[in-house]
């Protein structure tokens, strides 16, 4: 899952086991992978914010991205994604620039995510898409991770929220045209998902809308 901090320190000393997470837990990567992938734009061209080692960009075919870690970019790189190294809430980047913008579990380690919705806003060309990956703070997962963050060394700063929550924010800044997706429904089974419209019942949501 994919990470976004003020305080990177942890994800630079922890960057390969952040990445090896994926291999271990290959079946939620993969569930989590196919969602996303129904939410992405055809032939559009995308950035991934909070990019991390560019686990989610590389196999969804996104060339570009933001990540403060300066390890996890330089890994990132290593997979062919250009990386600019930024924050969310402060990007880079020239208005109206991309055709759309995804962050998977970015929101949670934002130090101030409500000003990074308007900057995401910012750097869509107009009916450019966001796509917005969560694990819902109301869901099975959202409450194992946050009962359990204070020993969780990549987790311990989290703030989950719920999809309500990251819904209206997205809403006061001018998105539109909301669309749910949702995975994760059965944490104890290991297999790969299909994904279901809505949310409410898995611990993954995708949330899609409009500039």
């Amino acid at each position: 899952m994919k990470i976004c901090s003020d305080n990177i320190k942890v994800f630079d000393q922890n960057t390969l086991e952040y990445d090896q997470w994926f291999e271990k837990h290959s079946t939620i990567y993969q569930s989590e992978i196919l969602v996303i992938q129904q939410a992405i734009p055809k032939n559009k061209t995308g950035i991934e914010i909070g990019v991390g080692t560019g686990r989610f960009a590389k196999p969804l075919n996104i060339k570009f991205g933001v990540e403060p870690s300066e390890n996890m970019a330089r890994l990132a790189e290593q997979r062919g994604i250009n990386v600019y190294r930024a924050y969310g809430e402060n990007l880079p980047i020239e208005n109206e620039t991309f055709d759309f913008a995804l962050m998977v579990t970015t929101v949670c380690f934002l130090s101030d995510f409500p000003k990074a919705f308007p900057e995401v806003h910012r750097i869509l060309k107009p009916q450019g898409e966001i796509i917005l990956a969560i694990i819902d703070k109301n869901s099975e997962l959202g409450r194992k991770y946050e009962t359990g963050k204070s020993s969780n060394k990549f987790y311990k700063d989290a703030h989950f929220h719920s999809t309500e929550e990251i819904t209206e924010l997205l809403k006061q800044s001018g998105f539109e045209k909301f669309e749910y997706l949702q995975t994760l429904t059965k944490l104890n089974k290991n297999e790969i998902e299909k994904s279901i419209k809505g949310y409410g019942q898995g611990s993954f949501v995708v949330i899609k809308a409009v500039k």
